[in-house]
């Protein structure tokens, strides 16, 4: 660990009170979960006092507490103690509350090194001009490949499709896929993500909804509907992922973009507050009075 074992004595405690992990002491790292292996290899790496800390995706784990209690050790690295943190991560907020410098990278290549305004306004736009192109020619996603998405629609609840989803109304996002010929694909999960600046709003997931058995073989389209569109107007991006036994077969960011527009959600004419425009997450609500003296 480049620790001495005084060294290692003194910040034990430190350490696994860090990473949450007090109860635990006495289970085998390699029964640990992923979630508790990274948060104890973050705790050790923060507390060796390096000249450089680098952190790949730790935030990705872990509950909201312990990824405030990671940003703000990183920051007190930094700015406190004087040393280099390299951040490798998806997550634009913490990227722009941490960095005063950023690079991009596409399949290990330096694509652009800059400000953090810069490069994550850059990022962005890239992202949103993926979506915008077809799913035909896109090489940027994961999976072994039995089975890919083909098209991404919103449809009304007649099945017609619908350029854009209304805030309030009952929508579909339908996925057309397509399974390699003579292929039969078991216990199926097909998943949608809905984004909008690379913060995830709501998730569909075959998989959460019900039990049955989904298996997917030659062409189709899967549909999801979702009662009341819980979002306020704006475009927003569409991440998609299929599995088949536990094996993930297609995983695509920003693999399309929806619009959607204001309605009238709550049946009284009015979508927010004046000045609360940037709101865009709606659940279906009531209030009532209780006097008490």
């Amino acid at each position: 660990l480049g620790m001495s074992r005084v060294e290692i004595r003194r910040k034990f405690d430190e350490i696994t009170a860090f990473a949450e992990i007090d109860k635990f002491l006495d289970t085998p790292v390699k029964r640990y979960s992923s979630g508790m292996y990274v948060r104890l290899a973050f705790a050790v790496a923060a507390h060796l006092e390096p000249e450089i800390l680098i952190v790949d995706e730790v935030l990705a784990v872990g509950d909201a507490e312990f990824q405030k209690k990671c940003l703000g050790k990183m920051e007190d690295v930094s700015t406190k103690e004087g040393r280099t943190v390299i951040l490798v991560s998806h997550q634009m907020p913490a990227i722009q509350n941490l960095c005063n410098r950023c690079v991009m990278m596409e399949r290990g290549r330096l694509i652009m090194d800059g400000t953090t305004e810069e490069v994550v306004n850059a990022y962005m736009s890239k992202g949103t001009e993926l979506a915008q192109g077809g799913l035909t020619d896109r090489s940027d996603r994961a999976g072994k490949g039995d089975v890919r998405v083909t098209s991404i629609d919103l449809r009304d609840e007649d099945g017609n499709i619908i350029h854009e989803a209304i805030a309030g109304n009952n929508v579909i996002v339908s996925l057309g896929y397509s399974v390699k010929e003579g292929q039969t694909l078991n216990d199926c999960i097909v998943c949608v993500e809905i984004c909008k600046d690379l913060k995830k709003f709501f998730a569909l997931s075959s998989g959460l909804v019900d039990r049955r058995k989904l298996q997917l073989s030659g062409e189709g389209r899967i549909d999801f509907l979702v009662p009341d569109w819980p979002l306020s107007g704006g475009r927003y991006q569409v991440n998609i992922y299929i599995e088949s036994d536990r094996q993930p077969q297609d995983f695509l960011n920003d693999a399309s973009a929806i619009e959607v527009i204001d309605g009238d959600y709550y049946g009284s004419g009015k979508l927010h507050h004046e000045g609360w425009q940037g709101m865009h997450v709606l659940v279906k609500h009531s209030w009532e009075l209780h006097r008490t003296a």
